[in-house]
């Protein structure tokens, strides 16, 4: 969407002259602050978000939409802690499992030679500390040295560390050794300490989480970052969240890209409250790509949200589809996300780009260029 184009779209529009205010800041790249992305919840017509939110993405991006070929290994859904929103862990589930190294190890060696990022998550298991993770990280580094190794959510680092008495700082340079390249974003959900307390009142602070992140980008490990959206949550909390992420991204450049994640309320505690719309999806994707004006990329984690949504996303401010996920992970199905199986193949990722009116773009866990179609 060119500039012409936007500044006409925002004369013609019926929205009021506060909304049309915060759109001409939008479009001269002059950052929001927080009570003008609270006003752009409230007040944004949809349409015209995605517009906006599509100017930003498309002055970064063009109309490229990024994926890699990816799997996940969720080494068990034991854990100790017991979020209310959480449909995997053991506690909500009925069932528990746990992998050895050698099934894990197992995994990594039969995926597909053209597999580029292993993402590592799950459970925060009671027995285990950063020994038994970092000898995980250089088992599969043996097995794969090729694959980048994403892995362990700053909650389940928090616990690691505590467990075997190392500082942050201690223990991301032990696991930087044994392979780690990067981490997720997960276990952020809301850091709002009023919400939290209501959600998962018993695991790190969202304070903390923000430390391990800050302490991982100056030791050169990059990271995702992520923000649980549609529980008990208003929009003051997730601008909020927001303003944290970009603060933090201003002093360290260390994330790569941000993902909205969708509460689903099945096999939960919060199984009372109902789902957002898709039209919220939309807004809050637009949103966040507005107000994060210095993280390169947002993502739609298409499992969560589903395959057409996902497209719609990219006209919401989205230019990352994440990847082929090779029916690897549970987490969102167990919560009741409509693909049971996910998995992708490349002809079909790039299609659902493509149908969307996007350009296909593979890419590496850096969102270096590997392939265009």
């Amino acid at each position: 969407m060119h500039l012409e184009e936007i500044e006409i779209l925002i004369g013609k529009s019926d929205a009021g002259a506060d909304f049309k205010n915060i759109a001409k800041k939008i479009v001269a790249g002059e950052r929001i602050n927080q009570q003008e992305g609270i006003y752009l919840f409230e007040h944004g017509e949809p349409g015209l978000l995605g517009s906006l939110a599509t100017f930003v993405k498309e002055n970064k991006h063009g109309k490229k939409a990024f994926f890699i070929h990816n799997f996940h290994i969720e080494p068990t859904n034991i854990c100790i802690y017991n979020c209310r929103f959480c449909s995997y862990s053991h506690h909500q589930s009925g069932t528990s499992w746990e992998m050895d190294f050698r099934e894990i190890v197992e995994k990594v060696k039969a995926a597909p030679a053209e597999m580029k990022e292993l993402h590592i998550t799950g459970g925060v298991h009671p027995k285990y500390g950063i020994d038994h993770y970092a000898s995980l990280l250089k088992l599969i580094r043996e097995a794969r040295p090729d694959l980048h190794l994403k892995a362990y959510s700053a909650i389940e680092l928090d616990y690691m560390f505590e467990k075997s008495g190392k500082s942050v700082d201690e223990g991301l340079k032990m696991l930087k050794e044994a392979g780690l390249d990067s981490i997720p974003g997960g276990g952020a959900e809301i850091f709002d300490e009023g919400i939290r307390s209501q959600i998962c009142d018993d695991k790190a602070f969202g304070q903390r989480w923000l430390e391990i992140h800050e302490t991982a980008h100056r030791l050169g490990i990059g990271s995702n970052a992520t923000m649980l959206y549609g529980h008990i949550e208003n929009y003051g909390h997730r601008i909020d969240h927001l303003e944290h992420l970009r603060q933090l991204q201003d002093r360290t450049g260390g994330f790569n890209t941000f993902i909205p994640l969708k509460f689903k309320n099945k096999n939960n505690e919060l199984s009372h409250i109902q789902e957002v719309s898709s039209v919220e999806d939309m807004k809050n994707y637009a949103v966040s790509r507005i107000y994060l004006d210095n993280f390169p990329h947002l993502k739609a984690y298409w499992p969560m949200i589903g395959r057409q949504m996902s497209q719609l996303a990219l006209s919401f401010g989205v230019d990352d589809l994440d990847g082929t996920i090779n029916n690897s992970t549970q987490i969102y199905s167990l919560a009741g996300a409509d693909d049971k199986n996910p998995a992708m193949s490349l002809d079909s990722l790039v299609k659902l780009i493509l149908d969307a009116g996007f350009s296909p773009v593979e890419r590496d866990s850096w969102y270096n260029i590997l392939s265009e179609y």
